[in-house]
């Protein structure tokens, strides 16, 4: 495929770690970022790197996201919805948060981000996918309805709400042979994993990369670790 590479997120953390293995395969990688000027500092002798403004919580920033490659002639072989947010912090609740002292707001706000983002994404660059392109979905363990605990509402019904927009999307986009996937990355070194996670970003975006490039995948499936998961 000829098309770019579209990583949502992609300032740090998986993000950053999944636009890095694309970039070391040569592939050409538009990485969305909300701060974009430190990125496109660090990038600037990278010739196969682009980086845009893009806010997946915001309308007017994925639209115009989209409109900037459709005005640059391009064609998206894969976008990788990494855009996330964990806004539920334990230390601001009395004990764990939970549906009996859910913030409506935090929850609301994780679901503009977590879910409706790539949502946006897939409607901002819907007329730019190349036949058999993939869509890969940042989900989590938490969003599982087959393991499904408590606590954390807002960022388990973000995820699970991903999760049957990977299912959804499969089906929709099944007559250009789109491969739409869900990857649990596990728990990760980033800001939202914290420092005492048990693995690293790069290894978090293994997967993320192999779903991202690999064309002989089924589609409306969710990956940990290269391997299928249940729902």
């Amino acid at each position: 495929m000829s098309g770019v590479y579209v990583v949502t997120g992609a300032n740090r953390g998986l993000g950053r770690a999944a636009a890095e293995q694309l970039l070391i395969q040569g592939k050409l990688v538009v990485l969305g970022c909300r701060e974009p000027e430190p990125v496109q500092a660090r990038y600037k002798n990278r010739p196969n790197a682009i980086v845009l403004p893009l806010d997946v919580s915001d309308e007017l920033s994925t639209m115009h996201f989209g409109h900037v490659l459709i005005q640059q002639q391009r064609t998206v072989a894969a976008l990788i919805n990494n855009a996330g947010v964990f806004l539920e912090h334990s230390e601001d609740f009395a004990g764990t948060p939970n549906l009996a002292n859910a913030e409506m707001d935090l929850i609301r706000r994780t679901m503009e981000t977590n879910a409706y983002g790539a949502i946006r994404m897939y409607q901002a660059l819907n007329p730019l996918f190349e036949h058999g392109a993939r869509i890969v979905n940042v989900s989590s363990g938490m969003g599982q309805l087959s393991e499904m605990n408590g606590g954390w509402p807002g960022y388990r019904l973000s995820k699970t709400a991903v999760n049957a927009v990977t299912r959804m999307l499969a089906e929709e986009t099944s007559d250009r042979a789109m491969i739409v996937s869900s990857v649990c990355p596990g728990w990760c070194q980033t800001d939202m994993g914290g420092a005492a996670a048990t693995r690293t970003a790069e290894q978090g975006a293994d997967t993320i990369v192999w779903l991202a490039t690999h064309s002989d995948l089924p589609s409306g499936k969710f990956w940990r670790d290269r391997k299928e998961i249940a729902w």
